[in-house]
């Protein structure tokens, strides 16, 4: 998302929109024309546009989550968007020099005054990318539940915004304990470094991009997640995967090494909703490798 806000402002900013279309029935009425684009901002997965202040009205904000099927696409005067995507077009906004913006399959997608976005992601935890980032305090929300499994944690975006799936799988097998291992059983601030490190070096390196062990070629660039064929990176042994709870973005499918991530396995899992009891805190020697 970052790496997304940093091109729509190499696009957008500095561009007044000629007119704009909302195709979301909470937004349907509402009109951004005469305002200008002032920049773009993340904080987690959250995308907010900041638009200028218009007619009398405030600056505004224009906030997006693309969750796993989401997109912007800018194009040139007289191109035209496939017309496959045109049912799932969500927002259409004209620009000044004759180029259109479409924001596709969004959701979430809200605007507030810029003044009042706290209502919008204020909720979240500290963002590695962000100017405010805050290592102390990611570490207090990870520990204030020392009993959730460490993949559960880092994808909770109340503690830590930013990870997802893939960051929460190789921190895993980085940290050497299997991905149900309790949070408070391992060095949550070296995690939190590690995570912070890797989440940038990701979006400011060029070539980097979600590569976790250093090296750029398809097949070789995570340890573990989505290797399942070609087994662990590091000692050649078969990579588990746990299939995802489908609907329950607290348990997304999981790649592990048995041999190098000792520990508990899914039956840890907290399955959200379903009535379970918090699971089991492992012991010291089950969890190996800190």
């Amino acid at each position: 998302m970052w790496k997304l806000a940093r091109r729509l402002d190499r696009q957008l900013a500095g561009h007044t929109v000629a007119r704009s279309d909302f195709r979301t029935p909470a937004l349907a009425t509402r009109d951004v024309s005469g305002r200008e684009v002032l920049g773009h901002d993340t904080h987690g997965k959250h995308l907010l546009t900041r638009l200028s202040g218009s007619a009398g009205s405030p600056p505004a904000t224009l906030h997006s989550h693309l969750r796993m099927d989401g997109s912007w696409s800018t194009l040139a005067p007289g191109k035209r968007l496939p017309g496959k995507l045109q049912p799932h077009v969500r927002l259409v906004l004209s620009l000044d020099d004759g180029r259109t913006v479409h924001g596709i399959r969004l959701h979430d997608l809200a605007l507030v005054p810029t003044d009042r976005e706290a209502d919008l992601v204020g909720h979240l935890g500290p963002d590695p990318l962000r100017d405010d980032w805050d290592a102390d305090e990611a570490v207090r929300r990870l520990l204030a539940h020392p009993d959730v499994p460490l993949v559960t944690a880092l994808l909770e975006q109340r503690s830590l915004a930013g990870l997802g799936n893939l960051w929460a799988n190789e921190l895993a097998f980085l940290t050497g304990v299997s991905p149900w291992t309790a949070i408070g059983e391992v060095d949550v601030a070296h995690l939190v470094e590690r995570a912070a490190t890797m989440l940038r070096h990701s979006a400011t390196v060029p070539g980097a991009y979600q590569v976790t062990t250093g090296s750029p070629v398809r097949g070789d660039d995570h340890w573990v997640t989505g290797r399942q064929r070609q087994g662990c990176r590091r000692c050649g042994g078969p990579v588990s995967v746990q299939a995802e709870v489908p609907g329950d973005a607290a348990n997304r499918r999981t790649w592990w090494c048995r041999a190098c991530q000792p520990g508990p396995g899914p039956e840890q899992r907290v399955r959200r909703g379903a009535g379970a009891a918090r699971p089991r805190r492992p012991s010291r020697s089950s969890t190996g490798r800190r």
